[in-house]
């Protein structure tokens, strides 16, 4: 309990927004690590005061007091004390620590039983993800928590106990914990889906090397503790029903996430700066950068942090995309969120991924394009052969993702979808698509690199070509008599540069490697390059078997639907061997929130 006397009572009693950012930023920046159970039991406290049980009426609106300030139900210092004492007593009650060595770093063993704590003590009739079950207010006063507040109330449990190496790891679907002198031991410490609860205590390398999308390839967001605050804060479930919010809740959220971004704990934490942007495009806080720049930092840290193995930082931004009829933009994110997908094997334990994909290819997809079909948007991403490249490099990435995987992805409701959208793009503009599938391989590992190294070779001279041409067809005999100052420049630079694969094989990033946009852009090289790669049908490499396998019906001035469907939905194309799996171990993600899409 001397962690809590340590609270300043002044506070108290909480009842507006500004006097819970003011504990939680004195916890933040005080001289010893933030106190995760008093914070827990706060925010849960407030969240279920104004979302569990409440009536809401027409007129229902967030209660202000005189300055505009969103008032909450007031929370007296002494409910919050009895609850932080009840959890003190619950874990130092039932463990003895002489049973575990003297030893200032936690044990498998003492982790586990920590968990086996938590676990034992919870009602036995709710094991699913149910709303407002995730923080510790939700286990002191109804014995029930969600997966992630399990693994929260865990470590939890073991800061109390005196353990600072006991620390979260969050997948975009699971939570679990690293312990040791250098966090080098994983365990999990709850369950996921429907009732895994055996695995407590075992570490997590089964899954990671089977390349579950659950486990993001050995790449979770693995948090200090001051991460571990925005995680819970992240946690935080705003919503009354399935279409409306609590106004205090999500500004509860909003202000504690700014101020978690202003002491620099989410730049490591990309589903946490989302879910900021996701409340910033709701209500937009004057001086604060724009949702559209969270969203891109979430992308940014996802690639630069962890090997680009997460797929909600995609999904977040093409969903701000799609809710702004930005839908050239969306179908490239989307795209970018299935390259994600392809890096893994498909299991049933996906369950959440695979939901979320289907409603993009099933029913965000077809809205766009019933859409764009009808009226003054009748010619608008129909004629963008680009858009049709995107759409293929989506449903690549899905069949990617399926083959070496125990369990098929698609079936027939993907295929129906999929092929009336492809039969909303006439033949002309399908056919400036140019697919270089052939070129990958015939399926066997190793073969990959190779093609891909032709690939750049090839793309690099029919850019080189396309501006020769585009200089002499425009300059008589004196084009033809001397080289024109872009090429020159063109051809320089890649004496001096690596030209960038990306670039060469579809049109993404810069064009040389390590060569910030801005310097080359400015070069007569740059300007005639990008008007020269307007001009070029987009190429496209598809990398899975079926979606290889269409290349000619896709292309096709006349679409043979049937064939696409029996093709698209072929069981004999899962079981392709396993892929080239990149064995680079890394950390870093977030508890599951509800979505606005």
């Amino acid at each position: 309990m001397a962690g809590f006397r340590q609270v300043d009572r002044r506070i108290f009693p909480l009842q507006d927004i500004a006097s819970v950012v003011q504990l939680f930023r004195k916890e933040l920046v005080g001289k010893q690590d933030p106190d995760l159970a008093l914070l827990s039991i706060i925010v849960g406290s407030v969240e279920n005061s104004l979302t569990c049980n409440r009536i809401i009426t027409p007129n229902d609106t967030d209660e202000s007091d005189v300055l505009g300030e969103p008032r909450i139900p007031a929370l007296e210092y002494e409910i919050v004390e009895a609850l932080y004492s009840k959890f003190h007593a619950i874990i130092k009650g039932s463990i003895d620590l002489s049973i575990y060595g003297e030893s200032k770093f936690a044990t498998r063993e003492l982790v586990k039983r920590v968990s086996d704590v938590i676990w034992n003590s919870l009602t036995r009739s709710y094991y699913k993800d149910r709303a407002h079950l995730q923080s510790l207010y939700s286990y002191l006063t109804g014995n029930k928590l969600d997966c992630f507040g399990v693994a929260l109330a865990v470590v939890a449990g073991c800061q109390v106990l005196g353990y600072g190496d006991v620390h979260l790891a969050l997948s975009e679907d699971h939570a679990w914990v690293v312990f040791g002198e250098h966090g080098e031991h994983t365990a999990e410490v709850t369950w996921h889906g429907k009732g895994n609860e055996d695995k407590r205590g075992q570490e997590v390398n089964n899954g990671v090397n089977s390349r579950s999308w659950l486990y993001v390839n050995g790449y979770p967001v693995v948090c200090t503790r001051h991460m571990e605050v925005a995680a819970l804060v992240s946690a935080i479930n705003p919503s009354l029903n399935m279409t409306s919010d609590a106004i205090e809740v999500a500004n509860v959220q909003q202000q504690l996430l700014w101020l978690l971004y202003d002491l620099g704990h989410l730049s490591r934490y990309p589903m946490a700066l989302g879910n900021l942007a996701d409340l910033e495009e709701m209500s937009p806080q004057e001086g604060r950068p724009a949702c559209s720049t969270l969203f891109q930092e979430a992308i940014l840290c996802a690639r630069k942090l962890y090997n680009n193995q997460h797929v909600y930082p995609y999904t977040y931004q093409a969903g701000y995309f799609y809710r702004h009829n930005m839908y050239k933009e969306a179908f490239e994110t989307w795209a970018n969120a299935s390259d994600v997908i392809r890096q893994y094997n498909y299991s049933r334990d996906d369950e959440e991924i695979y939901k979320e994909l289907m409603e993009i290819a099933n029913e965000l997809i077809p809205h766009i394009m019933k859409v764009v079909s009808s009226g003054h948007s009748a010619r608008s991403i129909l004629k963008d052969s680009e858009c049709f490249a995107h759409l293929l490099r989506f449903y690549d990435g899905i069949c990617q993702w399926e083959e070496g995987s125990q369990t098929p992805v698609l079936h027939i409701g993907w295929a129906k979808p999929l092929v009336n959208t492809i039969s909303k793009f006439d033949a002309k503009v399908r056919s400036q698509v140019v697919i270089l599938g052939q070129l990958v391989g015939d399926g066997k590992e190793g073969d990959s690199l190779n093609n891909n190294n032709d690939c750049c070779k090839t793309r690099e001279g029919e850019l080189i070509s396309s501006l020769e041409s585009r200089v002499s067809s425009g300059g008589g005999q004196a084009g033809a008599a001397s080289l024109h100052p872009s090429i020159e420049a063109l051809t320089a630079a890649c004496s001096e540069r690596i030209l960038n694969r990306d670039f060469l094989l579809q049109g993404g990033g810069e064009p040389f490697v390590g060569t910030p946009a801005e310097e080359y852009a400015g070069t007569s090289a740059g300007t005639e390059l990008v008007k020269i790669e307007t001009k070029l049908p987009p190429k496209l490499i598809l990398h899975s078997q079926k979606m290889r396998g269409l290349k000619e019906l896709l292309l096709a001035e006349k679409l043979n639907t049937h064939a696409i469907s029996l093709q698209l939905t072929a069981q004999s194309q899962v079981q392709v061997g396993k892929k080239v799996r990149d064995d680079h171990h890394g950390i870093g993600t977030r508890p599951k929130r509800a979505r606005r899409e």
